[in-house]
């Protein structure tokens, strides 16, 4: 965690000139305010005021009053500005109404309360997310249509000429802080993916919104446009955030695992996948917020329709993958990358203490069929998915 008074000394160290406060709008759209870095000691100390009228579901003009005070523990510094006339860090921000309020609109907000409530429960969330994305040509200087390469999952050079902007991207997010585990080409002609280490559920979402400015950025800069579309191209399979959860106690214990149990789950496992299917509409309209969304979750993608679970199985909305003590977990695959990362942990995580709390089932394990052949034969086995946004918010 970086001090206050590391970050003063980084940024005289590093002859930093704009410090870029960051936060989010209510759909996730990432939001910078820019001060200088002169103007650091008096934010952290008094905040910066800003009109929230003109955020995207935050306030009315009459109330637009509205502050964002600084978490220096985030800091970092844009690793290719080092290079430039201007040199730029960046801290995530908190919104509050006033000097003591904090703003009940505000999504990190939203997800800190349910992390306490959970966290006064006995059970403390863990998570990471994979996050699919496409890369474009630029034609004269706008995003084009034009795919970058034909490669296919994990392929390698000459076919993914993407390889490098992959590379650049990944690197930086690593002089940043972040712990790459693994960077490829996904299954898609031009569709990539950068797997970055789970965290607690705020410092994940804090990631997400980095991350995507971070690829957008070095994309540009190499001639390329880096998008998070769901479903930017018709016939091939979309992009999705595959979100991978597991609970701990305070001591660091696995809450998902269990021994003696059928494939080491433990009933607070089920439980919280049994709250998951409970509330998988609502969860929906979170997860997939856009209309596009909704043509990248249809049968033959790979991504999931049926409200299903199971051991390994690729073809289930949720997926138990092999693991130990440690890393047990279930990876919930229908969310995709337009979604508020903290609003999806959000509500995940509000669905799952209820199927604890009210000892939810969530039916048997669909362990040796493929989903989307069994329903084609037996249409009402398994519930689907809302099919379109209107039909997830009503």
């Amino acid at each position: 965690m970086t001090s206050i008074k590391e970050v003063f000394r980084e940024v005289h160290e590093k002859k930093i000139d704009l410090i870029w406060l960051q936060f989010t709008d209510m759909l996730g759209f990432p939001k910078l305010v820019e001060i200088s870095s002169k103007m650091l000691p008096h934010a952290i100390e008094n905040g910066i005021a800003f009109d929230g009228s003109s955020i995207e579901g935050f306030a009315r003009i009459e109330e637009s009053d509205m502050l964002l005070k600084l978490n220096p523990e985030t800091f970092s510094i844009l690793p290719w500005t080092l290079h430039n006339d201007i040199k730029i860090a960046k801290i995530v921000c908190d919104v509050y109404i006033n000097e003591n309020t904090p703003f009940e609109g505000d999504p990190r907000y939203r997800l800190k309360k349910v992390l306490q409530e959970s966290e006064q429960k006995g059970y403390i969330m863990q998570n990471g997310v994979e996050e699919e994305f496409f890369l474009f040509k630029l034609k004269d200087g706008s995003p084009s249509t034009e795919l970058v390469s034909m490669g296919s999952y994990f392929e390698m050079l000459p076919e993914d000429v993407g390889e490098k902007t992959r590379a650049l991207i990944a690197k930086n997010l690593e002089e940043m802080g972040f712990e790459i585990e693994t960077s490829h080409h996904e299954v898609s002609p031009s569709q990539h993916e950068i797997d970055f280490k789970y965290s607690d559920p705020i410092t994940t979402a804090d990631r997400i919104i980095t991350f995507k400015i971070v690829a957008k950025t070095i994309a540009l800069i190499n001639g390329l446009y880096a998008t998070f579309m769901p479903k930017p191209i018709f016939g091939v399979n979309g992009s999705g955030a595959h979100t991978n959860i597991s609970l701990i106690d305070k001591n660091g214990k696995n809450l998902f695992f269990d021994e003696s149990k059928e494939f080491e789950l433990s009933q607070v496992a089920r439980y919280f996948i049994g709250g998951i299917f409970k509330h998988i509409d609502a969860i929906t309209a979170i997860a997939n917020p856009t209309v596009n969304s909704y043509k990248r979750i249809v049968p033959g993608f790979e991504a999931p329709v049926y409200v299903s679970w199971a051991v390994k199985n690729r073809s289930t909305l949720i997926r138990v993958p092999q693991a130990d003590e440690r890393t047990k977990r279930i990876e919930f695959r229908s969310p995709d990358p337009t979604a508020n990362p903290y609003l999806l942990f959000a509500v995940i995580l509000k669905a799952g203490l209820d199927g604890i709390e009210n000892s939810i089932e969530p039916g048997e394990p669909a362990n040796e069929i493929n989903i989307f052949e069994e329903n084609s034969r037996n249409p009402y086995k398994f519930k689907t998915l809302p099919s379109t946004l209107k039909e997830a918010i009503e």
